[in-house]
C-alpha cells in the first residue's frame, strides 16, 4: 500500500464494510421512531472518514487477530458511535455553534438543541453495548470484554477526550502555548485515535508489548490528525471539507497554525507521523497499511 491511489481504494471499501454494520447497529438500537431516535440516524448517516473504527480494524488485524471480520468491525463501531457523539456535542450552540458538519446542516440546526444533546448522550451508553456485542462475537472472554469497555471508557472519558474538550474550553479564555495546546490534543483527538488501536490489539489477543506499541501509534496518528485539521482549517474549502472553513480563526480559537505558522504546523504533523510508525517499529511490527493511515491522517484534503 504505498499510493495515493491504492490507499483511497482501500479507504472506500472499509468505510463501507464500516457502514454496512453501522447500520444495523443502529437499526437495532433504535428501532422507535421520534425526534431523537431520527437526530441519532442523521448524525450517524452523515458519512465522514470512518477513520478510526478503520484504524481499530487494521490494529486488530496488524497483531494477527483472525475470529471474524464482521464481530471486529462491529466492535469498531463503538469507536465511531463515541466519535458521532462528540461531534454533535461539539456543534451545540453552547460550544462551537456550527452551521455544518459532513456536509449537511449540524444535528442542532435541523432538530434543535435539546433534541440534539440528547441524542449524542444516547449514543454513549449504545457504544458500550455495541462494544460487547462485537467482543462476544470474537469469542472474547469475560477479561478481554472488560478490558475493552475499560479502554474505551478511559479514551472518551476525563482522561481523554472529554478532559480534552474541557482543558480546550478553557484555553479558549487564555492563549495556550504549544506544549499546552498538544497536550489538549492528545487527549481530545489522540486518546480515542490511541484507544482505537488498543482495542484491536486485545481483541486480537496480542501481548501487552503489541498492545502498548498500537496505542502509541494510534495517539501518535491522532495528534497528527489535529494539526492537519488545524491546516485544513486555514488552507481548505468548504465545499471540500463538509464544514465552515476559517471557522478557527472566526472563533479565534487556538490552533497549531496560528502558535507556530503553516510550515511549522506540517513540520510537526510529519514528526507526529514519523512518531507513529517509529513506534510500531520499536516492538518489530512492520505493516503497511497501518504506516499508509498514519500518512494519510496528513496528506488528506478533508
Amino acid at each position: 500500500m504505498t499510493n495515493a491511489l491504492v490507499i483511497d481504494r482501500y479507504l472506500a471499501e472499509e468505510r463501507a464494510a464500516i457502514e454496512a454494520v453501522l447500520a444495523d447497529e443502529a437499526a437495532g438500537l433504535w428501532a422507535q421512531s421520534g425526534p431523537v431516535a431520527q437526530a441519532i440516524r442523521y448524525s450517524l448517516d452523515a458519512g465522514g472518514k470512518r477513520l478510526r473504527p478503520i484504524l481499530c480494524v487494521a490494529a486488530y488485524r496488524a497483531s494477527r487477530g483472525a475470529a471474524g471480520e464482521r464481530g471486529i468491525r462491529r466492535l469498531a463501531c463503538a469507536l465511531e458511535l463515541i466519535h458521532t457523539y462528540s461531534l454533535v456535542h461539539d456543534d451545540l450552540p453552547c460550544m462551537d455553534d456550527d452551521a455544518l458538519r459532513r456536509g449537511r446542516p449540524t444535528a442542532h440546526r435541523v432538530f434543535g438543541s435539546a433534541v440534539a444533546a440528547v441524542a449524542g448522550s444516547a449514543m454513549i451508553p449504545a457504544a458500550f453495548l455495541v462494544l460487547d456485542r462485537g467482543a462476544r462475537d470474537l469469542g472474547c472472554d469475560a477479561s478481554t470484554r472488560a478490558a475493552l469497555a475499560r479502554t474505551l471508557g478511559r479514551a472518551a472519558g476525563a482522561g481523554g477526550m472529554v478532559g480534552g474538550q474541557v482543558m480546550d474550553l478553557a484555553a479558549e479564555r487564555s492563549r495556550p502555548d504549544l506544549d499546552t495546546l498538544a497536550s489538549i490534543h492528545r487527549r481530545k483527538t489522540g486518546a480515542l485515535f490511541g484507544g482505537a488501536g488498543r482495542i484491536g490489539a486485545i481483541a486480537a489477543g496480542a501481548m501487552e508489548e503489541t498492545v502498548a506499541a498500537v496505542e502509541a501509534y494510534g495517539a501518535q496518528v491522532g495528534l497528527a490528525f489535529q494539526v492537519a485539521d488545524d491546516i485544513l482549517d486555514e488552507t481548505g474549502v468548504s465545499d471540500v471539507l463538509g464544514k465552515d472553513a476559517g471557522r478557527d480563526r472566526a472563533l479565534d480559537k487556538a490552533t497549531f497554525p496560528a502558535l507556530i505558522g503553516l510550515e511549522g504546523a506540517k513540520q510537526m504533523a510529519r514528526h507526529a507521523v514519523a512518531d507513529a510508525i517509529a513506534a510500531l517499529h520499536q516492538a518489530g511490527i512492520r505493516d503497511a497499511t497501518l504506516e499508509a493511515l498514519a500518512r494519510f491522517a496528513v496528506e488528506r484534503d478533508r
